[in-house]
């Protein structure tokens, strides 16, 4: 059991950590890519700035560019923002309900109601995440979050992201405890000075193996 103390906020990492990988993966990520042509093409006025930043980064079709990042799991923010423009359709249609692990949906309702800030960082556009806690299996989980970032903060894997993150929370940085299941996230949170559990749902090595293993 680990017991961090005088802990004000919690910021926490989705993919892995509150949500299975697999409904990302297997889930999120093919319907978003089965989708990418059709919906530039339905919504050319909203996605047009998105499609010429792609371009930006690297020329040539940008619906063939998005694919093959899909695929590679790349973490690109043009990418992450259309893909959270595109499963907004499937939350509010009903296609899918955001997974969110029982033991991270008890933890923060316990959390929140002790008055710890919860927050979320993750490499998912800040639409994106609103999505899977507002539209969750347990139902409406967003009163219960005070913020949300994504890598327009700055990479995930980078100590600065942690140090803005905190400024902008307004927190001293060892107030707040970071959540993911990624070491080079937690080691970059650690290295700006905030505390970081590393999480195992499949029983690895690693500091907590969830969210019932955190005591505040």
């Amino acid at each position: 059991m680990s017991e961090p103390t005088a802990i004000k906020a919690i910021l926490t990492d989705i993919e892995g950590t509150t949500s299975s990988i697999s409904f990302v993966a297997d889930v999120l990520f093919p319907y978003a890519r089965d989708r990418l042509a059709s919906y530039c093409a339905a919504h050319v006025a909203q996605t047009a700035s998105i499609l010429a930043e792609v371009q930006a980064i690297e020329p040539g079709d940008p619906i063939a560019t998005m694919t093959r990042w899909i695929d590679e799991d790349r973490k690109i923010t043009p990418l992450k923002t259309l893909q959270g423009m595109i499963w907004e359709g499937g939350f509010r249609d009903g296609a899918f309900k955001g997974h969110i692990y029982p033991d991270a949906v008890a933890a923060m309702r316990r959390w929140h109601a002790d008055g710890v800030k919860l927050y979320v960082f993750s490499s998912g556009s800040v639409a994106a995440q609103k999505l899977i806690f507002g539209f969750s299996e347990a139902g409406d989980l967003s009163p219960l979050l005070s913020g949300y970032f994504d890598t327009t903060t700055g990479p995930k894997r980078e100590a600065i992201a942690y140090t803005r993150i905190a400024n902008a929370i307004g927190l001293p940085v060892d107030d707040i405890l970071f959540l993911s299941d990624v070491d080079a996230e937690t080691e970059a949170a650690r290295a700006a000075g905030m505390g970081a559990l590393l999480i195992d749902r499949e029983g690895g090595e690693a500091d907590i193996h969830s969210f019932d293993d955190i005591a505040l």
